[in-house]
């Protein structure tokens, strides 16, 4: 077939119309396809263990499915009755914890009279505006709670679905995607699959150590600092922090908001902690276990936040990260996108050349006549 030549500004033209069709197909399938990139990724990490089980333990394809489940199920359930029981603990104080918030509120409205010379009157009028609009909201604050949770059940119900399916007709998943390529790409292809398997698996195991390193450090300093809720904090700081960024300062404001509402008087020393832990994580965690499995530089990795975030909501944002993995390895390995995956990738460091220079010396000896 002959190839159509075509001037830049159409290509162009082609290029953006095709990423605004991808981006309106995701915003409006996020309800199948995010659910769907989730199971394709815990299948991944669970290919090893399905593989061994019928393997060496002669287990059928249905069993080693279905067991494979069960542990992703294990650890899930796991990681809900911990938060729940955590949550119950912070609901039986929440009398207690209200009273030293209307305590510490008390001090601070004193402090800003101090402070600001902004007398209680105004205070109060402020503070009685911004609970009209929170009052005339409540109908939409429910509301979005009860979505909230239902389209949490709804993503976690369809991503147990679509692991079994991908689990059990994992091979003529892959058969398919080898087909449809020409046969001199298929070494290409076949590499490039095996790399997004070996890639993903090593990023979500060391997203795992990274969970657990960043909530020993953040449930030790808590601890030692007097901070109530110091595993349950620590436990949410190492789940959040898996969105860069913006993860470990939500989970920062809300260690220092509970250590100033508990009457606290190390919020400093919390917030100067958190930012320890984060340069701990960012210049030595995430470089051993995670950096060098998916190497996405910090402007791209920001950006696809954001894209997940507009498309797929929280979700997305934990789903950017891998997704950018995955289209790396796939630009690297087709013919004139490398450069996409140069630009998405680290910036690699020239080595630098030592010119070697060599000395001689020609002495030459005239005849005297």
């Amino acid at each position: 077939m002959k190839d159509i030549k075509l001037p830049f500004i159409a290509k162009l033209a082609l290029v953006l119309i095709s990423i605004l069709a991808l981006g309106y197909l995701a915003k409006i399938g996020k309800g199948i396809l995010a659910p769907l990139f989730f199971s394709i990724l815990m299948a991944l990490l669970f290919l090893p263990f399905a593989n061994f089980l019928e393997r060496k333990l002669w287990f059928s394809r249905t069993i080693s499915t279905f067991s494979s489940l069960f542990m992703m199920l294990l650890f899930l359930t796991g990681l809900v009755y911990f938060f729940s029981a955590q949550l119950s603990d912070f609901t039986n104080d929440f009398p207690v914890l209200k009273e030293q918030v209307s305590r510490s509120f008390n001090d601070l409205q004193i402090w800003v009279s101090h402070t600001f010379h902004l007398n209680f009157a105004k205070q109060m009028s402020y503070i009685n505006q911004a609970l009209e609009q929170l009052l005339s909201s409540t109908g939409l604050i429910l509301g979005f709670t009860v979505t909230m949770f239902s389209s949490t059940m709804a993503f976690f119900l369809f991503s147990a679905l679509f692991f079994i399916f991908i689990l059990n007709y994992r091979r003529i998943l892959y058969q398919f995607t080898i087909s449809i390529f020409q046969n001199q790409h298929f070494e290409k292809v076949n590499e490039a699959i095996s790399e997004i398997q070996k890639i993903i698996k090593n990023y979500i195991f060391g997203l795992f150590i990274q969970f657990i390193i960043v909530s020993s450090l953040t449930s030790i300093l808590l601890s030692v600092l007097g901070v109530k809720y110091a595993i349950l904090l620590g436990v949410l700081t190492g789940l959040l922090n898996v969105i860069p960024y913006i993860g470990i300062l939500l989970s920062s404001l809300i260690a220092c908001l509970i250590s100033f509402a508990t009457g606290g008087n190390n919020t400093l020393f919390v917030l100067i902690g958190y930012l320890i832990i984060h340069l701990i994580d960012g210049n030595i965690t995430l470089p051993l276990v995670v950096g060098s499995k998916v190497k996405i530089n910090a402007l791209f990795t920001f950006i696809g936040l954001l894209i997940g975030e507009e498309l797929w909501g929280i979700s997305g944002m934990f789903l950017s990260i891998p997704f950018l993995a995955i289209l790396k390895i796939i630009f690297e390995r087709v013919e004139g996108l490398q450069p996409w995956g140069k630009v998405l990738g680290e910036e690699t460091k020239m080595k630098k050349i030592r010119k070697k220079y060599k000395i001689s010396k020609n002495i030459t000896l005239e005849e005297k006549e």
